[in-house]
């Protein structure tokens, strides 16, 4: 077991002058599970790669311990892999491709049954290590790709989307398997997803990419409670945060008629004389049509928990994603489950008292509470 730590790491890709990966400074302490997260094409694979040694580093360090690591081979790296297709091999039963890799090194039959055993008694896979992998469910396969992981006892387990290709159920019930067991091993492990929700259950920390560059490390609630610019504001969080922009007037800002008072170090960090206020969907009370910011449901998805109204409203909103460039989005709210809301009614909005985020919308950057 180790820490792992990139130091200003860089990575390039043949007839593209933006690099996928972007000066990443980033520490994963000993025994911690570091989830990287971002839509597609944010670096996040590339990054678990770069630590794997199957992608080459144009610039910075990757150390794994006190070892240098920036441009040893795979095999030197002490490092386990789980790919997203799992990469088992047909003709092997289950005990084959769990103790492959500890064939290869040459270790005695004896040694080589005991640790296979020991991880398929780990896993619930004992009942199935004659089997081949074609007679074996999806999740049953991705505990087999974790089995031939565990045995080879890594200092560290790379993961790059393991449950992607499982159905709802089974994803939610493998990914509490992956973290409870990561957790008993306590081997470092950076775990590579799309999925935000994933990334919120699963992680003692979390990091957002975009376009190649870390956003924000913090965890799962750090993130959540104080998301340090725009784009981490409106990606984290299901469904995302309403983000309103607002003309600052005095020391207050207004939506839809409300007044956002400021503080005098929010006012000064404006770069402007406007300002994006965020609410999430659990952070409006409803009131009655005629007070608050009116609003007209156009959509209810009922949850039986909890019931989310998508309404129209008298104010635009931003979005983060620049080929979103419809002018005014739905404004999301959070109502307690089978609550009688039905499309087409009308219901006034007013934020609840803590539940506001304030960011510069020329850099994005959160303004200080």
């Amino acid at each position: 077991m180790a820490t792992v730590t990139f130091e200003g790491t860089t990575r390039y890709y043949a007839g593209n002058p933006v690099p996928a990966v972007d000066g990443l400074d980033l520490a994963v302490a000993d025994g911690e599970f570091l989830v990287l997260v971002g839509p597609s094409g944010c670096g996040k694979s590339t990054t678990l790669r770069m630590l794997a040694g199957l992608e080459g580093v144009d610039d910075g360090v990757i150390r794994i311990g006190d070892r240098d690591v920036t441009n040893l081979p795979p095999k030197e790296r002490d490092i386990a892999m789980v790919f997203q297709n799992y990469a088992l091999y047909p003709h092997m039963t289950v005990a084959d491709n769990i103790g492959f890799h500890l064939k290869i090194a040459r270790m005695p039959k004896a040694e080589r049954a005991s640790r296979v055993r020991e991880a398929a008694d780990l896993l619930d896979l004992a009942p199935y290590l004659d089997r081949k992998p074609a007679k074996l469910s999806g999740g049953q396969r991705q505990r087999v790709a974790m089995g031939r992981a565990i045995v080879r006892r890594p200092q560290v387990f790379c993961m790059d989307e393991p449950l992607s290709n499982l159905d709802a159920k089974l994803r939610v019930q493998t990914r509490t398997q992956i973290a409870s067991l990561q957790r008993r091993l306590g081997v470092t492990t950076i775990y590579v997803t799309h999925d935000q929700v994933e990334a919120m259950t699963m992680g003692d920390r979390v990091a957002v990419l975009k376009d190649g560059i870390l956003q924000q490390c913090d965890t799962p609630i750090g993130l959540f409670g104080r998301p340090a610019n725009l784009f981490v504001a409106g990606f984290i969080g299901s469904p995302a945060m309403n983000l309103i922009p607002s003309t600052v007037s005095g020391e207050a800002a207004t939506v839809g008629g409300q007044p956002i008072s400021l503080t005098p170090a929010q006012r000064a960090c404006l770069t402007t004389a406007k300002v994006v206020v965020g609410i999430r969907p659990e952070g409006w009370t409803v009131v009655g049509a005629t007070e608050g910011i009116g609003a007209t449901i156009e959509v209810v998805e009922e949850l039986g928990s909890d019931q989310y109204l998508y309404c129209s409203a008298d104010v635009p909103q931003v979005s983060v994603d620049p080929a979103d460039d419809a002018e005014t989005k739905p404004m999301t709210v959070r109502a307690p489950g089978m609550s009688p809301w039905q499309r087409g009614d009308k219901l006034g909005l007013v934020p609840q008292p803590g539940a506001v985020h304030l960011f510069d919308p020329v850099t994005g950057d959160r303004l200080p509470d």
